[in-house]
């Protein structure tokens, strides 16, 4: 195996990287500073498809987590973007947030239940039995299935929430039609990530908590990826999976020193 080039450009996960259960984790503040003092470019990143980026650098902000809303890509800005590639000026009847809806009208999507080109599935704490019932009969029309990532759960200071990928397979056991995840660990996601910032794979490196889309989508992109165990994934995990990160550490703390 060759040497790694040195790392000049950094993905990160945001939960359970730089915050975890609505806390900031002990290092963040120090590693984002020193990437800005750095002047490498660097890209935060979510499968929460909720919030626009000025939300969640607000969010951050109160956290004393200083973000550029431009360093920031959600799973429902990559969505938004694969619909425009494949089909400029489409219909998409949606189940999601705000983040979802405003990045598809950002691309110029028009938001239908008649007749739509996609069905897209996001995060939302608002599930109805209507908007479901509607998306299973326009799936079963004809409409193409897509879903902003594929995560059963997401996290809450309460405990574990369900979320889009769990959706998501209520969906399909009622129509027998698969979705197309976009999120993580879609390496999609990670390459129109990596354009954005006019970063390479290989002189870049993914910070992730879960093996199962963070690594996963880093190896896949062909990123040095790093493990950390303040998140989902712990460190007897690990070898459960048929592949490793390149670096497990405690936390980004350590990672301060790398940047």
């Amino acid at each position: 195996m060759s040497d790694r080039k040195p790392i000049e450009s950094w993905l990160t996960d945001m939960d359970g990287v730089l915050i975890h259960e609505g806390v900031p984790v002990p290092g963040a503040d120090r590693f984002l500073r020193r990437l800005r003092d750095s002047g490498k470019p660097f890209l935060v990143l979510t499968n929460n498809s909720i919030y626009t980026r000025r939300d969640l650098r607000a969010r951050l902000a109160r956290m004393g987590l200083d973000v550029p809303a431009e360093a920031i890509w959600t799973s429902a800005l990559a969505t938004a973007q694969f619909l425009h590639d494949q089909r400029p000026g489409g219909t998409a009847f949606v189940i999601g947030e705000s983040g979802l809806t405003t990045a598809l009208h950002e691309v110029g999507y028009v938001l239908s239940d008649v007749d739509p080109d996609y069905v897209v599935l996001g995060e939302t704490r608002q599930y109805s039995f209507e908007a479901l019932t509607k998306a299973i009969r326009l799936i079963n029309g004809g409409a193409r299935f897509i879903a902003t990532n594929p995560d059963p759960t997401g996290p809450s200071t309460e405990g574990a929430l369900p979320a889009t990928g769990s959706v998501a397979a209520l969906l399909t056991k009622a129509t027998g039609r698969d979705p197309y995840f976009v999120g993580k660990p879609n390496p999609l996601m990670m390459r129109t990530g990596l354009n954005l910032i006019g970063a390479h794979s290989e002189t870049s490196a993914m910070i992730g908590d879960r093996m199962d889309t963070d690594v996963l989508a880093g190896l896949e992109a062909g990123m040095e990826t790093f493990l950390v165990l303040t998140g989902v994934t712990q460190r007897d995990e690990v070898d459960r999976y048929p592949f490793r990160p390149i670096t497990v550490v405690d936390s980004i703390a350590d990672l301060v020193d790398l940047v």
